[in-house]
């Protein structure tokens, strides 16, 4: 009886793993398309403001996607002087490096806007070593400071790799891949070290920036 029992065990095993090993092949070897093949066009910015011959759009999404491919670990922590010290971080690091990579320092950009309009930012006690890396407050930044684009997803002409994407308590970064349907994947620290992801449905959008 007990051999019977065993040998069940083992089998509802082996088919637990055949099911993953699976799962984790689909998700590997997804099919992914680009912009070219929903006849998008790849839009760069006017502007190239750290003159590396790359337009700050393109040097955005690169930033994120070199943040992502160090694989950092996810922890909220708090640090003083506000810059991650070790190997961890959250979804707001994401942004900050992307900006970073185009030239642009956001945490002095924001800081300063922050000093500029307090009452804003609904803040009762303003802190540098924090206050950038909230997503709150990246939200009403770019509200006040960039583009603002249309929230709707099914409108997949007016997602372009480099653009902010803000939810509820989550933040990312539009990369250059799309889904069977046109929907934009994102760069994003999530906690699952799934940093590229068709997961833009599973959040809702409440700002869209670029």
């Amino acid at each position: 009886m007990k051999r019977k029992i065993t040998k069940i065990i083992l089998s509802i095993g082996i088919v637990l793993l055949v099911i993953i090993a699976i799962i984790i092949l689909i998700s590997v070897f997804k099919k992914t398309y680009s912009n070219s093949d929903f006849d998008i066009s790849n839009i760069k910015s006017s502007i190239d403001y750290d003159k590396d011959g790359i337009d700050d759009y393109t040097d955005i999404f690169e930033g994120a996607l070199n943040y992502v491919k160090t694989k950092p670990k996810y922890k909220s922590k708090y640090y003083r002087g506000g810059y991650p010290t070790d190997d961890y971080g959250v979804c707001t690091d994401v942004i900050w490096h992307a900006f970073e990579n185009a030239g642009y320092n956001l945490k002095d950009m924001i800081d300063k806007d922050i000093k500029n309009n307090k009452e804003i930012y609904n803040i009762e006690k303003i802190d540098p070593n924090i206050d950038f890396r909230r997503v709150n407050n990246l939200k009403i930044f770019f509200d006040r400071n960039a583009t603002i684009l249309t929230n709707d997803i099914n409108k997949i002409e007016q997602f372009q790799k480099g653009d902010i994407i803000v939810f509820k308590k989550h933040i990312a970064i539009i990369s250059y891949k799309r889904n069977k349907d046109g929907i934009p994947y994102i760069i994003h620290h999530s906690g699952n070290y799934k940093y590229i992801e068709d997961a833009i449905k599973r959040y809702t959008i409440i700002g869209h920036y670029r």
